[in-house]
């Protein structure tokens, strides 16, 4: 299935985890979609590895009923995208929705604070399963896996589990059954 026509917003920050951003950036682009990366502002940004990611929009210029699905990759880039109030209210718009949200590692931080977790399953890296629980989530050990509308997914080695839940969601979404 092609996503051709499907807007798709990935977040990012200073200290994004680079594989996190890039892979599913790839894979997207790859099922056709327009992959759209949203930074705080239009400064460049670099990852954790130290690749360059330049922004074609803010967080604040995107609209939940523009976007098809949004991506939360992990990293360090969370931690300031929590703080934002056009992030956490995007992801918050983009679930109230029932639009796909991906999320891995570290990138939990965002819906955490966004207040979409509670009473929900939920992954990460370890170093925020105590922040998922505190917020209300059930903490699943798990490579990735889907949420109702949102797809975890929980460190960088899973990132291919990650991208199959999340093609396989938006598929689902695109074509939902009658």
């Amino acid at each position: 299935m092609s996503f051709a026509g499907k807007r798709i917003a990935i977040l990012v920050a200073e200290g994004v985890e680079d594989l996190e951003y890039y892979v599913p950036y790839m894979r997207l682009r790859e099922e056709g979609a327009e992959v759209v990366t949203a930074g705080l502002d239009a400064k460049p940004v670099h990852g954790k590895n130290g690749l360059e990611i330049i922004p074609d929009t803010t967080v604040a210029a995107l609209k939940a009923a523009d976007l098809f699905a949004l991506v939360v990759p992990g990293g360090w880039a969370p931690d300031k995208l929590r703080r934002s109030p056009a992030a956490t209210g995007l992801v918050r718009e983009m679930d109230a929705a029932g639009k796909v949200v991906g999320i891995i590692c570290h990138g939990g931080l965002v819906p955490i604070s966004a207040g979409i977790v509670k009473g929900r399953r939920a992954t990460g890296s370890l170093g925020i399963k105590d922040d998922l629980v505190n917020a209300g989530a059930t903490w699943v050990d798990a490579p990735a896996f889907r949420e109702g509308n949102l797809v975890w997914g929980r460190i960088v080695a899973d990132i291919p589990a990650f991208c199959r839940e999340l093609v396989a969601a938006l598929v689902l979404a695109a074509d939902p059954p009658r």
